[in-house]
């Protein structure tokens, strides 16, 4: 028996990607094993617990985790097959430099060598233009003490104001949102409250796809005698099974939340006890929903206006009721605002706090919650702290022992430091765990800033397509090799264990940084000796923030199967649920359940204003992009893995026969997609799941197959997010 992987049609590029298959010893059950470890899930944010199993140093397989409460053994396809990408062909091993010359365009050089490089470039292009000048991008996949040491790298070594992360793109329009009407931003229940709510309550989630195993929580729910509300373009798969759809118009949530409002207050299915005692700002509220009338809710958002009233009367009468959401609410021009209209009828219902009454947002990426709460973020210091704020800059730079007017002040959103290069202003960018050509809209922009950095080095552990553009490529850690804290989509920490050591010449990420510290000469604040250690700052460094992870440690995170932040001290056990009544946290300090002075949540004015580009006679339709079930988001990692990539090898233009019919289309014919960006041709998929106005693409493929070729990149004014689920196309029939 050998240990190797199987290459499909091996690509003569040797950084592939390579579509690989377990053989021999992967599918040899009566094999012995040298170990199995209890750990994570390395995709989505519900961190669904697992064993890899270890022979030789290597990932041969997983078993089912039973005793952790999330997930309790069940597992998506892409939990199942993740152990394909260790050991992988296309694992780099060496670090690299640019080499047009070299197959594949990289030639291995001496990693020592290359950190000198490293750091002889950051050094030359920050005393040529300034600290500014150079800009980190790090990932929501990294577990919390890497993504917590990246915040410092940036602040205190580089002294650079430029670090944001690809959270940006996943969950800072729901961040926002929680931020304004509850003063914090973290899912308010665990997802055990879903079972036993009346009513559950999903917009712009194809959860089935997305997050399989919260699936099972609201079928579960279902069972116990709950109505099920989803709320999307798509008929996907939980739409259904559900007792209501609402096909949304793309761009219309915020109208349907608000008229739902305006009947509840209509027909007083108000929480009025809840509303007096708890909440501020009701009553400008419930005068700007007056215009909503179901008339003109159904006129904008496309939905039949019987149906608006039955989903008003089945959440305004409900005594238990739960309302989640993910990024087709999220992913707008006006994401914030979709948010607020979500949250205004959670707060008008009074059903928050409670069991069985709850609010969520799902999580898109395996450490999407804590990856944005201790430092990477473009505005945010350890413990979810403002970067702007006097005590808060005070506060932290005493923990790194530096001078307050030292930290620099926030930087700009991921976006917008391709804007940046684009004027000059940065020459030189590190990134991590983020593939940027593939993921942000409009991507031919992106390529073309690419080409224009002076100095461009990123870490990973397969070479990206963004990497391709990389001056020097430093070969990083996967999820497997190393340990460390995440915190999933319920908001409960628990811990990564380490599997495996790195192969070849990789090393964990976090050692990587360590070592361009010391290259630089800036190794002061940098000389952890393992994620423990950095772990251990970051406890003081959250302490007293609203993301207060002080009271927890690593074996309070195994012995309870986790900890829900915050957690104050060690004697505490953590807090599943927030807003519970006459609960502390240390914004209100009695006065109330919510994060503000005064202890009451706000309710907030949400605006409707139509996508930033609507269709017209030239475009005239909506195209929205999304996932698949086997696919993760850039799909660096799952492109590479043969049993998630067969059964949707390619990107097909999901459309309704309607719209089919009218343009002369068949199922599996070309088809080109146009919108005033770019351009591209794939097959056509016919079905009568989608809106005839609207076309589907899903996001995971790289070049002439990319999705975001198309994309608009108008962002949300307040959180920065693109607005990836609304933009005009027109469609034809293409040429083979």
């Amino acid at each position: 028996m050998t240990n190797r992987l199987f290459a499909a049609d091996p690509a003569s590029d040797p950084f592939g990607p390579t579509v690989a298959y377990g053989t021999d010893i992967h599918q040899d059950t009566g094999s012995e094993i040298d170990r199995l470890v209890a750990t994570h899930c390395c995709f989505c944010g519900q961190q669904c617990a697992m064993h890899l199993k270890v022979k030789d140093n290597q990932v041969i397989g997983v078993e089912p985790r039973y005793d952790f409460p999330f997930n309790q053994g069940k597992l998506c396809p892409k939990g199942v097959k993740r152990y394909l990408q260790n050991g992988h062909p296309d694992r780099l091993l060496h670090a690299y430099e640019r080499n047009p010359n070299a197959p594949g365009g990289f030639s291995p050089i001496a990693y020592e060598q290359a950190i000198a490089r490293v750091a002889a470039e950051i050094e030359r292009i920050q005393g040529q233009y300034g600290r500014d000048a150079f800009g980190l991008l790090s990932g929501a996949s990294l577990t919390t003490e890497k993504t917590y040491l990246m915040g410092k790298f940036a602040r205190v070594c580089l002294r650079t104001r430029h670090i944001d992360y690809n959270g940006r793109l996943c969950m800072v329009s729901a961040a926002a949102g929680n931020k304004k009407a509850f003063g914090v931003d973290r899912a308010a229940n665990p997802w055990s409250d879903i079972v036993g709510a009346e009513v559950v309550w999903v917009s712009g989630a194809n959860v089935a796809e997305c997050a399989p195993i919260t699936t099972d929580y609201i079928w579960q729910a279902r069972e116990h005698g709950a109505k099920v509300v989803v709320v999307d373009p798509r008929l996907h798969p939980l739409a259904r099974t559900c007792d209501l759809f609402l096909p949304v118009k793309p761009g219309g949530d915020v109208v349907l939340f608000n008229g739902t409002l305006r009947l509840m207050s209509q027909h007083d299915w108000l929480d009025h006890a809840l509303r007096l005692t708890h909440t501020a700002g009701f009553e400008a509220v419930a005068e700007s929903v007056r215009e909503w009338t179901p008339a003109r809710t159904a006129q904008v958002t496309g939905i039949a206006e019987k149906a608006i009233r039955q989903a008003a009367e089945w959440w305004g009468m409900a005594k238990t009721s739960f309302l989640m959401h993910a990024r087709g609410i999220e992913h707008h021009s006006h994401g914030v605002q979709n948010v607020l209209g979500a949250i205004n009828i959670v707060l008008a219902s009074g059903r928050i706090g409670r069991p069985q009454c709850g609010y969520a947002t799902i999580t898109g990426q395996a450490n999407g919650q804590g990856g944005r709460e201790h430092g990477q973020k473009a505005d945010q210091l350890p413990g979810a702290r403002d970067i702007d704020n006097p005590e808060h800059r005070a506060y932290v730079a005493g923990v790194w022992g530096i001078e307050p007017e030292d930290l620099p002040p926030s930087g700009v959103d991921a976006y917008e430091l391709f804007r940046k290069i684009d004027r000059g202003e940065i020459k030189g960018l590190l990134s991590i765990c983020f593939n940027p050509l593939v993921s942000l809209p409009d991507n031919n922009y992106v390529r073309a800033q690419l080409e224009k950095l002076e100095f461009y080095v990123a870490i990973d552990f397969f070479l990206n397509e963004t990497a391709r553009y990389a001056h020097i490529v430093l070969p990083g850690s996967q999820q497997e090799e190393d340990e460390g804290l995440v915190c999933t989509a319920e908001g409960r920490v628990v811990k990564i264990n380490q599997a495996v050591e790195c192969p070849g010449e990789a090393r964990q990420d976090w050692r990587i940084i360590q070592d361009i510290a010391r290259a630089l000469g800036r190794e002061r604040g940098f000389t952890f000796n393992n994620p423990g250690e950095i772990f251990g700052e970051l406890r003081v460094a959250s302490k007293g923030g609203t993301a207060d992870w002080s009271g927890i440690t690593y074996e309070k995170v195994e012995r309870q199967n986790g900890v829900f932040w915050p957690c104050p001290d060690e004697d505490h056990p953590g807090t599943p649920r927030l807003f519970e009544p006459g609960s502390w946290n240390p914004v209100a300090q009695g006065k109330g359940p919510f994060y503000f002075p005064d202890g009451r949540a706000r309710f907030n004015v949400a605006t409707y204003t139509p996508p930033a580009e609507d269709v017209d006679e030239k475009y005239p339709l909506f195209l929205t992009t999304g996932r698949v079930i086997g696919q993760f988001l850039s799909g660096a990692q799952t492109r590479r893995i043969g049993p998630l990539l067969d059964p949707y090898p390619e990107p097909r233009l999901e459309m309704h026969p309607a719209l089919a019919q009218k343009l002369g289309i068949a199922d599996g014919d070309p088809v080109t997609v146009e919108s005033r960006r770019g351009s591209m041709t794939l097959q056509a998929l016919v079905l009568n799941t989608i809106r005839p106005d609207t076309v589907f693409i899903p996001y995971h493929w790289a070049g002439r197959q990319s999705a975001n070729q198309l994309t608009i990149a108008a962002q949300d004014p307040i959180s920065k997010i693109p607005e990836y689920k609304v933009c005009a196309v027109r469609v034809r029939k293409g040429e083979s």
